[in-house]
């Protein structure tokens, strides 16, 4: 929490690392809504789930023909995500090709829609995530990228090594649900917390 604290009040990239499922997108979300930007959009992107050959216009966007079934102009996320925060989760798993394209947005501001000829500025901030280490030859990832994401660096411990963080994300879960369940939140008892506690939790808690 000490590092979010100093984090959300800067404009800079953060990079947030951890293995999978430790809550990396919460402590996005969580630098978003202490920052200066809180009022602005938060857009999250999954590197990791976007096929290679759409990624460019799903950050970037297009413009209508730019290719087949391209039927409209469509802003990236970039640009929806403009005057706020665009969360770029496993950033590791980014293409070769937009990593580049990322790198230029991030040194000059501007984005240029796929098929478009003018450039489109933006005021983003961006916090990356990821599981692997992005740092090293064989990293598969530009150094140069990987500089400029990792101005602030967040290391996100698994549940296993924070028990104290059990009861506060277990209440936080138990809201949620009975708000998407439409129920009056109950507490958990005792013997609940106690067992939540004590489990050996895996790196892929949600």
């Amino acid at each position: 929490q000490a590092l979010i604290d100093r984090a959300a009040p800067a404009d800079a990239a953060v990079l947030i690392t951890g293995e999978s499922g430790v809550g990396k997108e919460l402590v996005a979300r969580a630098i978003h809504r202490q920052g200066r930007r809180s009022k602005g959009p938060f857009e999250a992107v999954n590197c990791a789930a976007v096929t290679e050959s759409l990624f460019e216009s799903e950050l970037f966007g297009h413009v209508r023909g730019a290719f087949t079934g391209a039927q409209e102009d469509r802003p990236g996320r970039f640009e929806l995500s403009d005057g706020g925060t665009l969360f770029l989760d496993e950033v590791g798993d980014l293409p070769e090709s937009c990593q580049t394209k990322l790198l230029r947005v991030l040194e000059d501001g501007l984005v240029r829609r796929v098929g478009d000829t003018r450039d489109r500025p933006v005021d983003v901030r961006v916090v990356a995530a990821t599981n692997r280490s992005l740092e090293g030859e064989g990293a598969r990832f530009r150094q140069d990228l990987y500089y400029r994401l990792n101005v602030i660096r967040i290391e996100v411990p698994p549940l296993r090594t924070r028990k104290e963080d059990v009861p506060i994300l277990a209440a936080h879960f138990a809201a949620r649900f009975s708000a998407e369940s439409h129920k009056a939140p109950r507490a958990l008892s005792p013997e609940a917390l106690a067992a939540l506690s004590e489990y050996a939790w895996p790196g892929n808690v949600r």
